[in-house]
């Protein structure tokens, strides 16, 4: 008990006091907690991300860490989450539009643009002229990689190839009845450097939307003469629609002339061939008997020189004879106060020696 001040009683130990902190977390629990949550984000992000959707008028460029791999049409498709894959949708199946000279605002106003519309013609005139350009993409993948911006190079290409056709132009041309021409010189243009240029475009259509002259007065000059043009075709047309509708009976009229005067060839044709057999025929009796040929061929001639006289012919010699006519009214015993006695002159003809009378 040596060294105990207390005369060997020793007092008791003071119990130990353990100070437990209940607002501190348990760190296990926190990790778990954590890596939960992290896993959960993981498998949702991923489960939205491993999915597109492509509309029936999209394609979609799918690129694997920025390099195309894959081109998709309309649908739902499988990819690559966290960005590993992405997918780049092209609207390829819509006709879309530019505006050169004119823009369409939001209320459905036009918007003037003279900077794209004014320009100048081969014969040194300036023109307002509006166009519209309709185009598609073909190629996604150049379409959205090929340049930085393949509109506007289209409408570059456009302008520049407008602005030389319409500069090889006239006036005339470009704001009556051009427009067709310079429409498809454009497009044919354009087309061939686009082949070439590849950017992913294909153009559809060019049309010029409105072409005028800058002043007002120059405007009214060339309506009139469109309004002229218009009224010359009007009146042409309902000539050839007059031409349409006479010239039928005009070809019937004709080709009756011409069967009528067919058939007085024909006839006259007939007529010289019999004329010519009575002839022959004649001659050949003349040559027999030229005599009587002759008496008959002067009495034939003389009835049908004189078809309603009476030819009394005197045989004789005509000496102290003196002749009455007409000798009906002696024969029938018929006297008329009325009738007139003269004398006929009496032909002679030697050759024949008996008495006729001819009469038709």
């Amino acid at each position: 008990m040596e060294g105990n001040n207390y005369g060997g009683y020793q007092p008791p130990k003071a119990p130990k006091v353990v100070t437990v902190n209940m607002n501190k977390p348990d760190k296990k629990k926190i990790i778990k907690i954590v890596i939960s949550v992290i896993v959960a984000l993981v498998v949702v992000i991923g489960g939205f991300t491993c999915f597109y959707t492509v509309d029936d008028k999209q394609q979609a460029v799918v690129t694997t860490f920025g390099k195309v791999t894959d081109i998709t049409d309309a649908g739902v498709h499988f990819k690559l989450p966290f960005g590993i894959q992405q997918e780049h949708k092209v609207d390829v199946n819509v006709y879309q539009k530019i505006e050169l000279g004119y823009s369409t605002q939001s209320n459905g106003d036009y918007k003037v643009k003279n900077d794209e519309s004014s320009m100048i013609t081969g014969d040194y005139n300036i023109v307002n002229v509006d166009f519209i350009i309709e185009y598609k993409v073909s190629d996604p993948e150049r379409y959205l990689f090929a340049s930085d911006s393949p509109e506007l190079i289209l409408k570059n290409l456009i302008q520049s190839q407008i602005r030389n056709v319409v500069g090889s132009s006239t006036v005339d041309s470009v704001l009556t009845d051009g427009k067709e021409n310079i429409q498809m010189q454009v497009k044919d243009l354009v087309t061939e450097i686009l082949s070439k240029y590849n950017i992913g475009l294909t153009l559809i259509d060019v049309r010029i939307q409105d072409a005028e002259p800058p002043t007002q007065e120059v405007i009214e000059a060339f309506k009139a003469v469109e309004t002229a043009k218009q009224q010359a075709e009007t009146v042409v047309n309902d000539a050839l629609a007059y031409q349409n509708a006479k010239l039928p009976d005009a070809k019937a009229q004709a080709d009756k002339l011409i069967q009528n005067a067919e058939y007085l060839k024909q006839k006259r044709i007939n007529e010289a061939i019999e004329q010519v057999a009575m002839f022959e025929a004649m001659y050949v009796e003349y040559k027999e008997n030229p005599d009587i040929t002759k008496s008959r061929m002067y009495y034939e001639a003389i009835s049908e020189i004189l078809p309603d006289v009476k030819l009394y012919i005197n045989t004789g010699d005509g000496s102290n004879v003196e002749m009455f006519l007409p000798l009906e009214s002696i024969v029938e015993g018929k006297e008329q106060s009325s009738s007139t006695s003269y004398q006929a002159p009496s032909y002679q003809v030697p050759e024949a020696n008996v008495e006729e009378e001819v009469t038709e």
